[in-house]
């Protein structure tokens, strides 16, 4: 292992397969593929930095979320290329999105979450889809995730919590989400199911969101109040 410059960590292509935790074979596979940009030169010798690695592990991740190479090696393109980075979430297979990417630094990652970005807890965040890296950023698929997330580690939650959270919010917002479209579905129709204006999920969505909203309201006041102990009876005077 290397060093360029004072702040920048190298690897040789063994070192670089070691900290991914894949074989050389699959790591020169990958650059073949051209699902890596192309690593420093010296003489014979290729020098990779933290940037591959962290490519790496966004295409384990994806990997394991069920995307194929092909898949990936498309989204890679389209960041290389510069296209829009709202494109992020059709890429991903998260499909059409009112959320706004955000694209960081990951000093300014660091920064959101107050030393919590841990090995640990960014490989879970890849694997949720949170975030996926592009170049030397790292780009995550929504704007409310991010402030939601961070504002809940100021308060004192452990990262780790949080994103466990997601992983269990997730699911059963797969399962409303899968109640309003089959209930639109049913009575007026799939539309085109691209989510353009003529599509009725997509023009009702609002009304199905504003159930969910009123509706988890009205749970928390209800759990909270079961929660809080009733007074105490007063003890009449003499």
């Amino acid at each position: 292992m290397a060093e360029s410059g004072s702040t920048v960590r190298e690897y040789r292509t063994e070192e670089l397969a070691e900290a991914a935790g894949i074989p050389v074979r699959t790591l020169r596979f990958y650059r073949e593929r051209k699902l890596l940009p192309p690593p420093r030169r010296e003489g014979r010798i290729a020098w990779y930095d933290d940037q591959h690695l962290a490519r790496l592990r966004t295409i384990a991740a994806l990997l394991e979320r069920g995307h194929t190479l092909g898949g990936i090696a498309e989204l890679t393109a389209a960041f290389e290329q510069g296209r829009d980075v709202g494109q992020l979430g059709e890429l991903l297979g998260i499909g059409w999105s009112e959320e706004t990417p955000v694209r960081l630094t990951p000093e300014a990652l660091a920064d959101y979450f107050e030393g919590e970005v841990t090995p640990e807890n960014l490989a879970a965040s890849l694997d949720l889809g949170y975030v996926a890296a592009d170049g030397e950023e790292i780009v995550h698929v929504s704007r409310r995730l991010l402030d939601v997330s961070s504002a809940l580690v100021r308060e004192g939650v452990p990262l780790a919590a949080v994103l466990e959270t997601g992983r269990r919010v997730r699911e059963h917002a797969d399962a409303l989400a899968a109640l309003f479209t089959d209930l639109i579905s049913t009575h007026l129709g799939d539309g085109t199911g691209t989510g353009t204006a003529d599509d009725p999920v997509t023009r009702l969505r609002p009304l199905a969101k504003s159930v969910v909203e009123a509706e988890l309201t009205m749970a928390m006041d209800r759990l909270h109040q079961r929660r809080t102990p009733a007074p105490a009876p007063q003890t009449p005077s003499s």
